[in-house]
Order: structure tokens, then C-alpha cells, then sequence
């Protein structure tokens, strides 16, 4: 049951996880609000029916699917970087929000006159040691974290919302960087964890019949295939991350008691567990999964003892970035359109159409304008 819903717990959470490290300053920008509402439709949006219909047409996990599609495209094995680059992209987004919980302990700890004589740095690597340990729980983690995030952000909400005043600004380059960001981030694109969460689903349906009702898992498997539509997946997770986001875009400037930062942080703990639950398992396709587990642990340790949380952001928007890059050119110019057309089963041929000119078009435009608008705003 838990795997069931994975994916709807992920985009509950992501939103909660990430925003404020890229929304605080631009909350009140009514510009801002609607390019992200663009970015979420054009890139998002057509990122995610890619990812769903990949997973549906490999059968298998993002790192021993991609090797399966890109021999079935005869496509290059350098494709086969985004299995790569997706468990990456979770590692980082992990160090980040362990590296964020440092902080935010020690600083509630510090308000109680409880602050231990421990760097942030060691309080860090301490979480994330923990934080791997309770990978090996898989899902359960989940729905866990995210209940002590939503009572930590009650108790903030108890002391008041921040004053938001709106206004329009001037659009820039970098406005709508931001934007796609916040709006890759929004959803986890470039990280597979909706497919590796759509291959959990399937691998379990697949156990849950037996080796002796063979026939009964034919017909059923027949039957599920006429009534598959990519939409049905797709758009609940897409709504359900529209409406969290929004809800996150208010609330991510809020100050927290004390009390509620440390159950928001603990809960960030536990979320980020599944986030290293599932690189370890991108990886045990490669290694095995006590070398995986090994490294991965040993990756998100060195990020967030070795790299500031500044530095993290810049590192996860522009590998994220470019991974939803490799991932909307293969999807949109590798993959044959027979089978494409099979795994998204679109009940009318034009949304299909649309779909296909967004993620070989309009997607990869959009990325790298972001990417673009980020260098001058880094530049500047």
C-alpha cells in the first residue's frame, strides 16, 4: 500500500523541501508567480509524461531502463547518463536539505539554550549518516517525514504568516531561471523518482500473483494495458504538486518556533532517507546493493561536509537542468514514435501532437534559456 502512493508522497513533499532555497526573494512578484505557472505547464508538465511513459515502455528502474531503451532505439550509451545523473541529482538534493537541517537544528537548539559545542558541518554529516541508515526502510520513511513537516509548518502558521505585499516586476532572463527552477524542482524532474516510483507499483503488482496463476497474470496484464493512459498518472501528481506549490510559495518565508523547526527538520531527515533509498538503488544495478549503499552514503557525506548550501543550489539547478535536457532530447528525438505513442496512449491523436512538439521543442528552448539566466545572474 505504502509503495502504492510513493509518487504522491514525493510531490507532496518536494515542494515543501525545496522552495525555500529558491522563492523567499521573489514571493511577492506577481511576474514571478506566473512564469513559474508557465514553466509548470511547458516544461514540467511534458517532462513528466516522459518520465511515466519511459517507465511504462523499460518495465525497469531509470538506470537498467535506460540501457533497455537505448538499445531498443539504437540509440548511444551516452544516453544512458541519466540513470547516472538522476541518482546524482537525489544524492545532491539530499546534502542540501541534510546540510539545511544542520542548520536549522542548531539554530532551534540555540533559541532552547540547548545548542550543543558541535559545527554545523558535524551535525550535518551525523544526520546523514543516520539518514542513510534509515534507507535501508525504503518507502516507509516517507509518510513519516512528511507528517512531522506538516505539524512543524502548523506551529509556524500558529505564530502568523509573512506579510506578502504584490506587485509586478520587470521580467528578466533571470526571473524566469528561477522560475524553471523552482518549477523542476517543484516536481523532481531530473531525478526518475516518479519512474523509479511507477517501477515499485508494477514490480509489486508482479509478486502479488503467483508463478501458478500464470494465466490469470496474462489476462490481467492485457487488460491493464487497454486501461492505461499516461494521463491518469500523470495529472493527479501534477495537481497535487501545483497545489502544494503554492502552498509552499507562502509559506516558504515563514519563521518557525523553535519546537517547529526541529519536527520540520526531523521530518526533512526521514524524507531525505528515500532520497538515498533510491540512488542506492539506481546503483545496486551496477554494484550491488552493499557497495551502492556504501557510496552513496560515502557522496552525500563528502557533499555536505566538503560544499556550502550556496554551492549545492548552483550544483543541483544546473545538473538537474541538465538532465530534464538529456531526458526531453531522447524522449523527443530518439525514442520511435510508435512507442511513444503506445506508452503516453493519449485518447485523442492532437494531445499526443502537443505533447511531442513541447518535449522536442518548446522544453529544451526553455532549459537552456534558464541555464542562460542563471549565468548572468551568477555573473552579475
Amino acid at each position: 500500500m505504502m509503495i502504492r502512493y510513493a509518487s504522491y508522497f514525493v510531490a507532496a513533499l518536494l515542494p515543501l523541501l525545496l522552495f525555500r532555497w529558491f522563492a523567499p526573494a521573489s514571493i511577492g512578484e506577481i511576474d514571478f508567480w506566473l512564469l513559474w505557472l508557465l514553466a509548470m505547464v511547458l516544461v514540467s508538465l511534458p517532462v513528466i509524461y516522459a518520465e511515466i511513459a519511459l517507465a511504462y515502455r523499460s518495465a525497469e528502474a531509470p538506470l537498467a531502463g535506460m540501457q533497455k531503451l537505448t538499445r531498443e532505439a539504437d540509440a548511444s550509451a551516452l544516453w544512458r547518463g541519466f540513470g547516472w545523473l538522476a541518482a546524482l541529482v537525489s544524492i545532491i538534493i539530499a546534502a542540501l536539505v541534510i546540510s539545511g537541517a544542520s542548520t536549522g537544528i542548531l539554530t532551534a537548539l540555540t533559541e532552547l539554550n540547548s545548542a550543543p559545542e558541535i559545527p554545523s558541518f558535524a551535525i550535518a554529516a551525523g544526520l546523514m549518516v543516520i539518514a542513510a541508515l534509515l534507507s535501508l526502510l525504503g518507502v516507509t520513511p516517507l509518510p513519516i517525514g512528511l507528517g512531522l513537516m506538516v505539524i512543524g509548518l502548523i506551529f509556524g502558521v500558529a505564530n502568523g504568516l509573512p506579510n506578502v505585499t504584490f506587485a509586478m516586476t520587470n521580467v528578466s532572463l533571470s526571473e524566469w531561471a528561477r522560475a524553471v527552477a523552482l518549477a523542476l524542482v517543484s516536481v523532481g524532474a531530473g531525478t526518475g523518482l516518479y519512474w523509479f516510483g511507477q517501477n515499485l507499483v508494477s514490480k509489486q503488482a508482479a509478486t502479488a500473483v503467483g508463478i501458478d496463476n500464470h494465466n490469470a497474470q496474462t489476462s490481467s496484464h492485457t487488460d491493464s494495458a487497454k486501461e492505461y493512459r499516461a494521463t491518469k498518472l500523470v495529472l493527479p501528481i501534477w495537481i497535487l504538486q501545483l497545489l502544494v506549490g503554492v502552498v509552499a510559495l507562502f509559506i516558504s518565508g515563514m519563521a518557525l518556533p523553535p519546537i517547529g523547526q526541529l519536527l520540520y527538520w526531523v521530518g526533512v531527515l526521514f524524507v531525505a532517507s528515500y532520497l538515498l533509498h533510491y540512488s542506492a538503488q539506481q546503483l545496486t544495478h551496477k554494484f550491488g546493493l552493499l557497495i551502492s549503499l556504501v557510496m552513496t552514503a560515502v557522496i552525500a557525506i563528502v557533499l555536505v561536509v566538503a560544499i556550502p548550501i550556496i554551492w549545492l543550489v548552483g550544483i543541483l539547478v544546473v545538473i538537474s537542468t541538465i538532465v530534464v535536457l538529456l531526458l526531453s532530447v531522447f524522449a523527443g528525438w530518439q525514442m520511435k514514435i510508435s512507442h511513444l505513442r503506445k506508452s503516453l496512449n493519449f485518447g485523442n491523436e492532437a494531445f499526443y501532437n502537443l505533447w511531442r512538439i513541447a518535449i522536442r521543442l518548446i522544453v529544451p528552448v526553455a532549459l537552456l534559456l534558464a541555464l542562460i539566466g542563471w549565468g548572468m545572474q551568477w555573473l552579475s
